[in-house]
């Protein structure tokens, strides 16, 4: 059972990662009725939260359906991420987590997300601050370095865990990579398999489909991965993984109906928390992954992202449907490979 502080996770908890403009509400509602074992929200500025910014402050809205759930913050200053955890302490999270990690220029050029990479006495002074301000259990995501000269996060995993962290999430890419190229899980393994580690170990990075997952469990022996791009318009994912790692079987594929079901649910719940006009503008990003798979979607997609019409967009969902009916056609291919 790999726990959190007292929060019981499972055998091998997949994660939903934060990911700004994505992580809202809505979608972590359908990804935590698809298997996702921890979910935490948008990373949410400690300036923002001390200035009372109404897009920070949104981002603290949390759901007893939720839980477990972490709110992630990150900042450059260690006084405003206390002063900011403090705030956030009172949206009643199960965590706390430091996105040390972001690598935007917009963030990590401020000396913020991955910037502190580059000022790692700073890292473990902001940490050892925080931890001994808050009663809730902190975690940190981060990445591999700054770039190829400083992948120190062996070491630093250790010494953020000397300081009272009770998790470490660790995509496998440098800043200077962003997004780009493959992940490179080996670090993450030697953070795991460094016997002075006892807190929990999840990589991230290109895990898409259940065979990768596999792969990756096996080669670097990770307490749980973090799954963030991969659950976009599929959030299916997490239990495709889950089932896969259990009986070395892959589940079935959403039929077209139960993906058409899930993302109207998805548009509702959006519509609901944001408003219609923001609620419809920001589903645009999810359409494209939940019809992937299906032949003959590019005028139903069009669609999609271009109407700001509530009717309009039900309409193109039940026109999928009678096509389902009509034709037969009720498959999705597996997603990843």
């Amino acid at each position: 059972m790999v726990k959190i502080d007292n929060i019981e996770l499972g055998d091998f908890p997949i994660l939903l990662a934060p990911m700004e403009d994505v992580s809202d509400p809505p979608f972590r509602k359908v990804c935590h009725d698809n298997g996702a074992d921890l979910m935490f929200t948008e990373f949410i500025s400690s300036e923002g939260l001390i200035r009372n910014a109404a897009k920070s402050v949104s981002k603290l809205d949390i759901f007893e359906y939720e839980r477990p759930i972490g709110i992630q913050i990150f900042g450059s200053e260690i006084s405003s991420m206390r002063e900011a955890v403090g705030i956030a302490e009172k949206a009643d999270p199960d965590l706390i987590d430091i996105n040390y990690g972001c690598p935007v220029k917009k963030v990590a050029c401020k000396g913020a997300g991955a910037g502190i990479l580059l000022d790692l006495p700073k890292m473990i002074k902001m940490t050892d601050e925080i931890v001994k301000s808050t009663a809730v259990p902190v975690t940190v995501k981060t990445r591999l370095g700054w770039d190829e000269k400083t992948k120190f996060i062996v070491d630093v995993a250790e010494r953020l865990q000397d300081v009272g962290i009770q998790a470490i999430t660790v995509h496998g890419r440098t800043r200077v990579q962003m997004y780009k190229g493959d992940a490179d899980w080996t670090l993450i393994g030697e953070i795991k398999n460094n016997p002075r580690m006892k807190i929990p170990v999840f990589g991230n990075g290109d895990v898409d489909s259940p065979q990768k997952a596999f792969e990756l469990r096996k080669t670097y022996g990770v307490d749980g991965m973090m799954i963030g791009r991969a659950a976009i318009g599929y959030p299916w994912i997490f239990n495709e993984i889950k089932h896969y790692l259990s009986t070395g079987q892959l589940m079935p594929p959403p039929t077209l109906k139960e993906s058409l079901h899930v993302m109207e649910q998805h548009l509702n719940l959006s519509i609901k928390w944001k408003g219609m006009r923001l609620g419809i503008l920001e589903m645009r990003r999810h359409y494209k992954n939940y019809l992937k798979g299906i032949p003959n979607m590019k005028p139903y997609r069009s669609k999609l992202v271009t109407s700001d019409s509530y009717g309009e967009i039900i309409q193109v969902i039940d026109d999928l449907q009678e096509r389902t009916r009509l034709t037969g056609y009720d498959h999705i291919e597996q997603h990843g490979g």
